[in-house]
Parts: C-alpha cells; structure tokens; sequence
C-alpha cells in the first residue's frame, strides 16, 4: 500500500506542506482538492517517488520509495502529469503501447489487445491511427490517459497492489469526456481493484466521484475523509477564502453540492 506518515513535502526550499498522513486504499478513488499553490501536484510527486519528502515518510508495501529502483517503481505505480510532453510525433498507438514499457516480458498479441482495451475505455479507439502531435489538448490527454492505463493493467501478477496517480485530467476536457474519465478511474478501482489519487480543480466533480477527498489550505491537510465530512462550509472557506454554501445535491441523496460565491464588497 502507498502511504504517506506525517509526511511534509516541498519544491526546492520552500516547504509547502506539513504532516500529512493518509494511505491509499485498493479499490478506492481520492481526490485531492486545494487552492492553486496548496501543493496539490507537489503532494503527488511526492507520493509518486519523484521528489523526496521533505520530512516524514512516503512508503510502499512498508518500504520508502528511495529504496524501491525505478523500473520496480513503474510495475507498481502509473503517473499521468498535468501536462504530458512527447519529444517526437509518434503515432497514437505508439503513444499507448508506451505504457507497456516497464513490461518487456509481455508479448505483443497482449499488448495490441491492452492497447486496444485502454484506448477503448478511454474513449479514444478512432483516434488510434492519427499522430499525436495533431490531436487537439483534449484528445492528447485521453490517449495519456490510455497510456497510463496500459502501465497499470500490464501487470499480471495476482492481486498486486497498484496504483493511478493522476494530476488534474480533467483540466483540458470537456463536460462529457470530464465525467467518462472520472467513470474510467472508478472503473478501474471497482473492477481491477487498483487505487487512484485524482488532482482535481472542480469540488463537485470530486464530490460525485471521490469516494474520499483531502483537501488541502494553510499547509496541511483540512480534512481527510468522504466527501460528506470534508466537504463543509467552515473547510471550504479555509481553503479557497470565498464565501460557500453547502447544500444537498438535487438529484443524488447523501451526495453534498457546492456553491461559491463571490465575495462582497470591503
């Protein structure tokens, strides 16, 4: 299991975050929620073994992420950053197939059928033929997406512990491809029993899909735990300093629906 014990976590100097604690749960999807600079991506990285904790410790299966080698590391973790780069043109497919790479021992009738299931699930097969490179923002990041997919499902050992680590993927998409991507990551928990850390921008799209949210301000951790019990008027306010409402979502029983609003005139 990926955990973080009174973890702190920083970018150069600057220490951004203090002691947080929480574990990531198979089968289950957080979301991470936050101001801009709360240190929400610098959180992931942290958790995803590309920055060393600043304090504290980020631990998989009992053992910090400093002893874990990165081609054991990528068996075990997928990682999608806010804004992949590719350094060549390469062709869709090629792109996806790429997650495969921690894998050399897969044999290419199974990697052509992966490929083909994650660029299905993520809603991007017609885009398979194209290159990349001339794909809008939004269809990059679903064939990403599928990428990141193929990593994680290309481990075939029995029950091993997995995890999505993914940094704002919504950001570049629209409403319907927003939600068809929250449903794949919940998907995949559900059905594959993998689990998933989700950067989010959107509180209502966490609250919808998350079954539990950190939220992050003043350089901790405001809350961890089900949307219901984070997601409140006193821990929004703290977070984004904006007057909120919470109320109950018109259409989804038990699920919080939230309102900001502008603040008043000095």
């Amino acid at each position: 299991m990926l955990q973080a014990i009174d973890l702190d976590c920083a970018r150069g100097p600057r220490k951004v975050l203090r002691g947080v604690a929480l574990d990531l749960r198979p089968g289950e999807v957080l979301g991470v929620l936050g101001a801009n600079g709360a240190g929400k991506s610098t959180l992931l990285a942290t958790l995803a073994g590309e920055l060393p904790p600043a304090g504290g410790a980020a631990l998989l299966d009992g053992e910090p992420l400093a002893r874990w080698s990165a081609p054991a590391l990528a068996r075990r973790r997928a990682v999608l950053p806010q804004s992949p780069a590719l350094a060549f043109d390469l062709a869709v497919d090629a792109v996806v197939r790429m997650g495969a790479y921690p894998f050399p021992e897969l044999a290419p009738t199974a990697l052509a059928a992966l490929a083909g299931q994650a660029l299905a699930l993520t809603g991007a097969r017609h885009l398979a033929g194209r290159l990349h490179g001339a794909l809008s923002g939004g269809e990059q990041q679903r064939v990403q997406f599928a990428r990141v997919v193929v990593q994680l499902l290309a481990c075939r050992a029995e029950g091993e512990y997995r995890a999505l680590l993914l940094d704002e993927p919504t950001a570049s998409l629209d409403p319907r491809h927003q939600i068809a991507l929250l449903g794949a990551v919940r998907g995949l928990t559900r059905v594959h029993g993998v689990t998933a850390l989700v950067v989010l921008h959107d509180v209502n799209l966490a609250a919808a899909w998350c079954d539990r949210i950190l939220l992050l301000g003043e350089g901790r951790a405001l809350g961890l735990d089900t949307p219901r019990q984070v997601l409140t008027e006193a821990n929004l306010h703290a977070a984004y300093d904006l007057p909120t409402r919470v109320l109950d979502h018109p259409e989804q029983p038990g699920q919080p629906w939230v309102l900001f609003r502008a603040p008043g005139p000095d």
